[in-house]
């Protein structure tokens, strides 16, 4: 069997009208062995029909197809696992990502990397979908030490031996982008264009930019635990200092404060301080029980090939 390149792993969510030019760009623009492995994230259009019929007409083309909507990661992790390529790519199904440019990643990341990330000149998507990505990478930087510099793409290409330890992760929240963070640093970049999208609209909201974040805040890092400690030692440390005044007031200044408001402010204050606090542990909890109880990353209903019986 030949020895196959590059796989492309790409998931797929209501991208119907999209999937054939993808296809047919990708097709175009590969000049080594490669493989495309379609993840059908439970779309609600016909966009598993379109693989399917794809998948009859190019041997180079596997189909997956989820039970569930189950979250871009997931659906990528499960595409990590069957790829079989030296080389794996991962992008989205909007063409966005120029099929073109596979091939600059590919030459780069043989150079020696681990991970070769797309990095866009210029972005051509909502702003707020730019502040998102924004604050993940900053916050990257602070809980899993993501090289300053390094745009965290969702256009990259990984080389095959930090695929296969990326697909051990077993948890039930993976995120591509800080298991790699955990696995390796030795990451490079290079400039491509970002492209506007083929058709239809986006399907990034603000809820899945906070999906991420919290899975990087509280799946990679126990930093957020230690920064509720410190936030609960500067709080303890002032409400003695405020003790100590208050005191000081009554039996020397014979200062009487009136009212409850100093009062009632303490109680807002100290009372939101230990509701986040016991937000982010909550959080920690609930991931570590659904884990503990096998919580699945995905569900495969059916894996088509071109000499598969559809």
């Amino acid at each position: 069997m030949k020895e196959i390149e590059i796989s492309i792993v790409i998931p797929v969510y209501n991208s119907s009208s999209i999937i054939e030019e993808l296809h047919k760009q990708i097709a175009e623009a590969m000049t080594v062995s490669y493989e495309i492995i379609f993840v059908n994230d439970c779309s609600i259009d016909d966009s598993w029909k379109k693989i399917i019929s794809l998948s009859k007409q190019n041997k180079h083309i596997t189909g997956i197809n989820l039970r569930k909507n189950s979250g871009q990661d997931n659906a990528l992790l499960a595409g990590l696992r069957i790829a079989k390529g030296n080389y794996c790519v991962i992008m989205d199904d909007d063409l966005q990502h120029n099929p073109i440019d596979i091939l600059i990643l590919h030459n780069e990341c043989k150079k020696g990397f681990d991970v070769c990330y797309a990095n866009f000149t210029s972005l051509k998507q909502t702003t707020v979908k730019n502040i998102g990505s924004s604050t993940n990478g900053k916050m990257a930087e602070l809980l899993v030490s993501k090289p300053k510099g390094i745009y965290l793409s969702p256009f990259k290409i990984i080389n095959k031996s930090t695929v296969l330890e990326v697909a051990k992760f077993a948890g039930p929240y993976p995120y591509i982008d800080g298991i790699i963070l955990t696995i390796t640093q030795n990451l490079c970049q290079v400039n491509v264009e970002h492209q506007v999208r083929h058709s239809g609209k986006s399907n990034y909201t603000f809820s899945k930019s906070a999906t991420v974040f919290m899975k990087l805040f509280t799946g990679f890092s126990v930093l957020p635990l230690r920064l509720a400690t410190i936030i609960g030692c500067i709080a303890t440390f002032t409400g003695i200092i405020l003790l100590i005044k208050y005191l000081y007031d009554y039996f020397i200044a014979k200062n009487f404060i009136e009212g409850w408001t100093t009062v009632v402010v303490l109680i807002i204050l100290f009372g939101g301080l230990i509701l986040i606090t016991l937000g982010i542990i909550g959080e920690y909890i609930g991931r570590m029980y659904l884990t503990l109880n096998n919580k699945p990353q995905y569900s495969i209903s059916e894996i088509v090939k071109s000499d598969d019986e559809h």
